[in-house]
């Protein structure tokens, strides 16, 4: 291979990075990512929230006129609406049953700048326009997760989008999965909080949360300080890690207009496993004054309890085959 200034390429890895070599010393130089940029040099993936720069601002898929399209198409269970004007407090993952803006989806569309209005489109990958789109921003972060020595992507991750009306609020609530959100149109306040602090979500919500028995968390003003603030705005994109807890205001002088890829890794994949492992215990023998500990402390046990659940899911799906 030619060396150009004292620099040869040895050997391309597979997450589009390069190992050359400079001045007799090998080094790892990381190739540009096709839809993300200006990566902090100190990202810690899953674990920490961070802003980067997305390069899809004007992509066709995310106009307007493709926009409306898209959403009128979709399945009627992939689209929700409902009402921006909620507060820190309430159940954001039933906000679309409980505060309804009621509006069609069709009026919702047409009155969004004035109507108090949220919607959220749940894998608009399936429109053709927007499943190359997936498949990049899918492949970028799959090479971030790589990087962070977290190994690939599992294979639950899809995207959502987020147009709502100025001044809408989603509530404090968390993930079962991470995010990068790029921002398009609007701008935002988006708060972030540390993903395994107890003094913002304690171990017993979080664990219900994520079994989906209970969504609606527990909110007090002074647990703003435990948070950082984001200030958002279009070519903006934020990593909010797996579990952390986050709530958000948009601007008052236009429409939002979002995107998230949301994604799990085998390590968050473990997080889930024991985290509803913990759950189940507490159900089943919490009276007995069981109470095991909290999820994110340490990996090796998280694993052991991801294990154990996956176990006795098998065994209970195995049980109710054999009782049919």
């Amino acid at each position: 291979m030619p060396a150009v200034a004292g620099v040869m390429v040895l050997a391309t890895v597979s997450d589009r990075s390069v190992v050359t070599l400079v001045n007799n010393e090998e080094r790892l130089v990381m190739s540009p990512l096709q839809h993300l940029e200006d990566l902090p040099n100190d990202m810690s993936l899953d674990s920490e929230p961070f802003l980067c720069r997305h390069k899809l601002l004007g992509h066709p898929a995310l106009e307007l006129e493709n926009l409306g399209r898209v959403l009128l198409s979709l399945p009627t269970k992939q689209v929700k609406c409902s009402s921006g004007l909620v507060r820190n407090g309430e159940d954001f993952e039933n906000a679309y049953r409980q505060r309804s803006n009621g509006l069609s989806l069709e009026k919702t569309i047409e009155s969004i700048r004035t109507s108090d209005s949220f919607i959220m489109v749940r894998s608009p990958q399936v429109d053709p326009s927007f499943a190359p789109l997936f498949r990049e921003l899918f492949a970028d972060v799959t090479a971030l997760s790589r990087r962070s020595g977290i190994g690939d992507l599992m294979d639950d991750a899809m995207l959502y989008l987020f147009i709502a009306s100025p001044n809408s609020v989603t509530p404090f609530h968390i993930d079962r999965n991470s995010t990068f959100l790029l921002q398009f149109r609007g701008s935002k306040q988006i708060t972030v909080f540390p993903q395994w602090d107890t003094r913002v979500v304690t171990d017993e919500s979080r664990e219900a949360y994520v079994a989906s028995e209970n969504t609606k968390l527990p909110w007090r003003d002074d647990m703003e300080s435990f948070g950082r603030c984001f200030e958002f705005a279009p070519g903006q994109a934020l990593h909010i890690p797996f579990i952390a807890g986050h709530h958000v205001r948009n601007g008052s002088a236009d429409v939002s207009i979002s995107m998230s890829i949301i994604f799990n890794t085998a390590r968050s994949k473990k997080w889930l496993g024991a985290l509803q492992f913990n759950h189940g215990v507490r159900k089943s023998f919490g009276a007995l004054g069981l109470s095991p500990n909290g999820v994110g402390r340490s990996l090796w046990m998280d694993s052991v309890k991801s294990v154990a659940w996956r176990g006795a899911r098998k065994m209970a799906s195995v049980g109710r085959l054999v009782h049919r």
